[in-house]
Parts: C-alpha cells; structure tokens; sequence
C-alpha cells in the first residue's frame, strides 16, 4: 500500500506542478463564466445602431399607422429612395404597394444597405399584417371597431412554474438544456482528456522500460490502479478549483458590474415576488439569476464531482488496458476506437434529449455505465426526481470495480508484451489468464 500512496503521489504531482495545469485552472471558470452569460450580457449591455428607414407608401394607409421605436425610425420619402441610400440619409426603404389591402398574402421588399436585422423584419410584418387587417375590417362598418379591437387585444405569457419544486426555484427548461449540454460537454472533455492521459503515461513508461522495475516493487494490478487514481484526483481538483473560483466570481463580480435595478429584480425572482407579467426581460433575469446563485452552481458542481469520478474511473480502466497492450500511439488509435465511441454517443444524446429529459430513452442510458455520467449531467438541470442520479451513481461505481477487475487482468499481462500489435480478441483472451 505504501509504493501504491508513492504512484498516487507522484501521478498527481507532476501534473498539478506544470504550469499548463495552473493557466487552464485559472482561466476556464472565467471563460466558462463568459460563456453562461454571453446572451444575457449581451442582451443587457449592447447597444444597437439607430436605423432610418424610408417608407414608400403607394396605399396611404399604412405609414400614418408605423410606429418606430428606439432602434428603428420610419420617414415618409418621395422620389427615388436609393439616392436617399446613397447620400446616407436613410439605411434602407420599404415599398408599399397600392394594392396592398388586396390579397391574403403580399410580399413587401424591404431594401437595406447592411443585412436586415430579424427584429426589424418581424416588427414590420407584424405591424404591418395588423395594419391591414384593421383596413379590411373597416369595410363591414362595425361601429366603434378600434375600442373593440383594444377590448379583445390580449398578451398572454408563459411561465413555467414545476409542482416538485419550491416556489422560486424553477428552471426555465430552455435554460436548463443549455446548462446540461453545458455540463455534458465538460465531462465529455474530461473523460477523453484525461482517459487518454492515463493511456499515453503507461505507453511511454513502457517503452522506457520503466514499468519493468516499477512492477518488481508492486503487482501490476496496484500499480494500474494508482496511476488511475493519481491521475484521477488531478481532475477532481481541477473541477474543485473551477467550482470555487465560479462561485467567487458569480457571488462578488457579477453582482459588482450589474445595475441595481437588475439586481433587485434577480433578489424578488429568487424569493418569487417578481411578477412575470411586469417584466420584458424575464429569460435574461432568469439566465442571471442562476449565474450569481452560489448554491445552485455548488450543487451542480458536486454532480459533476460524483459522476466525473466514477466515469473516470470506469474509462480510465479501459484506456490503461489499451496502453498496456500496444508499443505507441498509433496502434493504440484502433484499440481506443472501441471506447472513444460510446463516450461520442452519449454527447449525442446528451445534446439530442435536451427537450425531454424524462423520455424512456433518457432515463434508460442515463442507468447504462458507460453513457450515463454524460446523460446524466444533461437531465440534472431539469430537475428530476433525485433518486435517479443517485441510482446511476451506485450502477456506475459497482460497473467501475468489474472493470478496474477485467481490466487489471489484461494489464498483467500486457505490460510484459513487445513487438505484437493485439487485437480485442487477443485482449479477451489476457482477461481469462488466471
């Protein structure tokens, strides 16, 4: 047990001391951070340009009705609207035709000097068709049509409010399934990383004959096992660390850069006492509300430590079984292939089953070992029942110690083996030497 501590300890060592470790473990909470609140930040913070746009009105019915607003202004224009382009008087021009009341489905053409901004191009249709079908009502003289227009005009907004949850704590599912991808890329990313470290140690002390002195101090079985853990606990700290600079940075810089208002709206969405039907920007309050929440940036952080863990182990099993087997990197490639591809699946339906996180085919691979630390994570934002994770978490560990068995087998006997390049029949074969 004590040269086993040694391998730990030297495993884990050598990685946190390089300074590739210490500038990733530094700057990815940030970028992580960046990347959570890009939209909401820039929602908050940009400033589009202010567009004229000219309005060539050949019906004399709509443009009295254009309501412009603090982004886009509409001006009446004569003669040829592309001069007025040219001498940068207007950014672009809407043609109006005469006929428009005719028909149930003109096309305009609205002329801009740069792409046509979505915004534009939906508050224009829609004033427009209501513009027009207010025209074409008009016809059949009902009297005091506009106040029965604004008796009936009705704005109806969703909110989704969970019966499993406290009041204050939903999650909006469009956010949940960007927090699970999210999460779901980051164990992705850890588990080949990290995997494929384990396997390229093992090679390269292998072909420097080192694992042949090593093995006369410990059975290869410990020896393959503290080379997993040592490894191992270099992920678990990365993750710790980010989880602690996250939440350093969500509770003190966040709230320091955002206007007060915001943050006393964020406050009243935690305890509930914001009013949805008062607030226009309830998705980016929501989105932000979650990016300073220190508890809920915690408790998803210690998923990712428990499921990041077991995945590692169980994977990491199978890559040292791979790097015991072959000389070099390129025989390895074929081999790893075989466990590289149930980890792209599970990011595949990690990222496919974002909209019905509680489907059949969700709960089911998110109990499957080897695609489950991935599924897992994408279903744990949505807030599902909390027996599930834990399930997974006991089939994932008791799958980690029948595999670190089958796996210690093969590496018994392939650290010993030169000049072969094995296949997985081979392999089977090393596992049933007793």
């Amino acid at each position: 047990m004590n040269n086993t501590g040694l391998i730990i300890q030297r495993e884990y060592l050598e990685r946190v001391r390089k300074k590739s470790f210490v500038i990733t473990t530094l700057l990815m909470p940030l970028f992580m951070i960046i990347l959570m609140g890009a939209p909401a930040m820039i929602m908050l913070f940009s400033t589009p340009d202010h567009n004229v746009i000219g309005v060539v009105d050949n019906s004399n019915v709509v443009f009295p009705q254009l309501k412009g607003n603090e982004l886009y202004e509409f001006i009446p224009i004569t003669g040829n609207p592309q001069d007025k382009v040219d001498e940068g008087e207007i950014n672009g021009y809407l043609i109006i035709p005469s006929d428009i009341e005719k028909g149930s489905s003109p096309v305009l053409n609205l002329y801009m000097n740069s792409a046509i901004p979505i915004e534009l191009q939906s508050s224009l249709s829609t004033q427009i068709n209501n513009i027009v079908e207010t025209e074409k009502l008009k016809e059949y003289n009902i009297q005091n049509l506009p106040d029965i227009l604004d008796s009936v005009k009705t704005n109806v907004k969703i909110n989704e409010v969970r019966l499993d949850k406290e009041e204050g704590e939903s999650l909006a599912s469009n956010l949940s399934f960007l927090i699970g991808m999210f999460m779901s890329f980051l164990l992705y990313m850890f588990l080949i990383m990290y995997g494929q470290m384990v396997m390229t140690s093992i090679i390269e002390e292998k072909n420097n004959r080192v694992l042949e002195l090593i093995v006369s101090s410990v059975t290869p079985y410990r020896l393959m096992l503290g080379k997993i853990t040592g490894i191992g606990l270099v992920a678990v700290t990365q993750i710790i660390l980010w989880g602690i600079i996250m939440a350093f940075i969500s509770t003190l810089f966040l709230p320091a850069i955002l206007p007060d208002e915001i943050v006393s709206q964020m406050t009243q969405m935690r305890s509930g006492n914001l009013d949805i039907a008062q607030t226009d920007n309830y998705d980016m309050l929501s989105a932000l509300s979650l990016l300073t929440n220190v508890g809920f940036i915690i408790e998803l952080f210690l998923w990712l430590i428990l499921f990041l863990v077991g995945g590692f182990l169980l994977y990491a099993a199978m890559f040292a079984a791979v790097g015991s087997a072959v000389d070099n990197i390129q025989d390895a490639s074929q081999l790893q292939s075989f466990i590289l591809i149930p980890i792209i699946i599970a990011l595949i339906v990690s990222v496919s089953i974002g909209n019905a996180p509680n489907s059949a085919l969700a709960v089911w691979l998110s109990m499957i070992p080897f695609t489950s630390p991935m599924v897992m994570m994408s279903r744990i934002p949505a807030g599902i029942s909390l027996w599930q994770p834990w399930v997974s978490a006991i089939i994932l560990y008791v799958s980690f110690g029948l595999m670190v068995w089958f796996a210690g087998k093969i590496y018994r006997i392939g650290i010993f083996m030169y000049g072969k390049k094995p296949n997985i029949k081979d392999l089977i074969k090393w596992a049933r030497y007793k």
